[in-house]
């Protein structure tokens, strides 16, 4: 890579590139001057105070509205021949999309992160075959296409929306393992703590986690949820009639969540798709036991029976199940799977390796 590039950033939130990906920038900075488009929400002012160079760039996450996706597409026209970049690196479905087009339309070089395949590839119908085909244009001039797990690469090249010699596989965004250190197993006292961290939305699987609990609780169990992390708002009337029952605890949006890690026997994770889901693995490395669906972006954390364990996604039996069965699971059993956990980590998902991986590829 060369010396003193302009290398600007895109994303969906300020918070999502301090969050995951920091470190990476870090090690652009010590060379390079990095610019950051993204909607500058509280964690802009981390960014900034790294010595980045700030770009507010709006943009609706879930929009469908293609007069609001046209304006993202110029302002990001806009805003790449005005900083002129030597190098564009963007993460997540709009700016991979619109973001990519631009550079390909410039001849500017840049490479793109698919962190999951969302929403929008979850049914067959028109909206699927259109982001495809917008994928299609905006990634087959990009130098590296990066990827989170194999079945997501997989299918962009089968789909021939990329080559196979564009695309890396990397481990997720990786942990850093000195932010979430191993932590000692809680007691067993007189209630079973689950944990769940992320957004309250149906296609992380908090339906079928709902009803698991409720299972759980009518057979006698003696065991709570915890709530991490920002709530749609159809979900809230439903989570304050479950919270008045006494199983559930909602801490809302946390900045630290290492408390909450602490403090559970188990983390849950019943999502429905994705890319590389790092709350496993930050649990995972902080030594608590896992429960997650056998999915592409989930699976990878767990070694069955050792680490923790997988349930089916979408199907609130065998999740319900499985949560029985890590409750009867032997506390030091448990710990010990914590242990394991966070040699998993350790071995295959350290960020340190992650970042390296990435800088190797975009040279």
């Amino acid at each position: 890579m060369d010396i003193n590039m302009k290398i600007l950033l895109l994303s969906n939130a300020s918070r999502n590139l301090y969050g995951f990906r920091k470190e990476l920038i870090y090690e652009l900075l010590k060379c390079h001057s990095v610019y950051i488009g993204a909607p500058l929400d509280l964690y802009a002012e981390k960014l900034e105070k790294m010595g980045t160079k700030l770009i507010n760039l709006p943009l609706d996450r879930r929009g469908k509205n293609p007069v609001h996706d046209f304006d993202l597409f110029r302002r990001y026209n806009k805003e790449i021949k005005r900083v002129h970049p030597d190098l564009v690196i963007t993460y997540t479905i709009k700016p991979n999309i619109y973001g990519g087009i631009v550079c390909r339309k410039d001849k500017i070089k840049y490479a793109a992160n698919i962190t999951g395949l969302g929403t929008a590839f979850q049914k067959q119908d028109i909206l699927k075959k259109m982001v495809m085909f917008l994928y299609k244009i905006a990634l087959c001039k990009a130098k590296v296409v990066f990827f989170e797990n194999f079945a997501n690469e997989c299918f962009f090249v089968s789909s021939h929306i990329v080559r196979k010699e564009q695309t890396c596989l990397l481990h997720g965004a990786g942990v850093n393992l000195e932010e979430y250190r191993y932590k000692p197993y809680p007691k067993d006292n007189d209630i079973f703590i689950f944990l769940f961290i992320g957004r309250i939305m149906k296609e992380k699987g908090v339906n079928e986690l709902f009803e698991a609990m409720k299972l759980l609780i009518e057979d006698g169990q003696h065991c709570i949820l915890d709530i991490v992390g920002e709530c749609e708002e159809n979900y809230r009337p439903i989570m304050k009639c479950y919270e008045k029952a006494g199983w559930l605890k909602y801490y809302g949006y946390q900045n630290d969540v290492v408390p909450f890690i602490e403090r559970a026997h188990c983390f849950v994770l019943p999502s429905w798709h994705e890319g590389m889901a790092n709350t496993n693995l930050e649990c995972a490395a902080s030594g608590r036991p896992l429960i997650t669906s056998n999915i592409p972006g989930c699976k990878e954390a767990v070694i069955e029976g050792v680490t923790g364990l997988l349930c089916d996604a979408k199907n609130r039996e065998s999740l319900y199940r499985t949560m029985k069965r890590m409750i009867t699971i032997d506390w030091d059993d448990r710990r010990k799977m914590g242990i394991e956990g966070r040699k998993h980590v350790e071995k295959f998902f350290d960020k340190k390796k992650v970042v390296e991986k990435t800088l190797s590829n975009l040279l």
